[in-house]
């Protein structure tokens, strides 16, 4: 599943096609994607992992769930195209992801403070609303959307090791000091995460995540499918301290 900084890219490779009008449309969505048929496209926006097509009066969704993927210009699974938009000067590919349509005004829909990677982030706001669940295990206040808007596993992994904090802490028990690292490190280590991806060095950063041995302990990590969200989770229990 992308995060938020591989939406973040995708959406800097399309500015090409802004001011463009969609010639024709196709793929295998349930939605009523001929509508699009004549539109000009007025912005791409980002909002965590939804990446956003807009258009006057209405855009587009795309969540590319588990397995979903994207091309420009060349399609590369006709089988799988979800959506296909075909411009005057080049075309734009979605396979295997949720497209839906989300009527009227971005800003009324999307909380911009909540995304990590939007200029607009705030962390007093994720603070809030981390303090209204103290009993939330961190592993699950990362992957909330709602708080941590792009946040997915590998951030999370990466964030709970160079904090030093064990992920399956309760939030409410944390210190000052360490939720406020906590929220720091989220979109620090994402911005992180957008570069290295740039460079295609992204995995020769990790420390943690599918990793089996820790590079401050040299003893094995734990490999647990952890909290709520049930995901895979890679910490160390000497060198990342459990706060219950």
């Amino acid at each position: 599943m992308p995060e938020g900084p591989s939406i973040v890219i995708l959406k800097e490779a399309v500015q090409d096609f802004i001011g463009q009008k969609i010639l024709t449309v196709d793929g295998n969505s349930k939605q009523d994607i001929q509508r699009l048929a004549g539109k000009k496209i007025i912005a791409f926006k980002s909002w965590g992992k939804h990446f956003l097509i807009c258009f006057k009066n209405f855009s587009v969704k795309i969540h590319f769930m588990l397995f979903g993927s994207y091309s420009i210009n060349e399609k590369i699974d006709y089988k799988k195209t979800r959506l296909g938009l075909y411009f005057k000067n080049g075309n734009l590919f979605f396979y295997a992801c949720s497209v839906q349509f989300v009527e009227g005004d971005l800003d009324i829909v999307y909380d911009w403070w909540g995304d990590v990677m939007n200029e607009k982030w705030s962390t007093i706001n994720a603070k809030r609303k981390l303090q209204v669940q103290p009993d939330t295990l961190v592993c699950d206040a990362l992957l909330d959307q709602h708080i941590f808007a792009g946040v997915g596993n590998i951030i999370k992994n990466e964030v709970c090791f160079r904090i030093f904090l064990h992920p399956e802490s309760k939030v409410g028990a944390l210190p000052a000091r360490l939720l406020y690292a906590l929220i720091r490190e989220a979109r620090n280590y994402s911005f992180n995460f957008l570069e290295w991806k740039k460079q295609y060095v992204l995995r020769k950063h990790w420390l943690a995540h599918t990793k089996k041995i820790c590079p401050r302990c040299n003893i094995p990590f734990i490999k647990k499918y952890a909290g709520k969200t049930n995901r895979r989770t890679f910490f160390c229990t000497n060198c990342q301290v459990l706060y219950q």
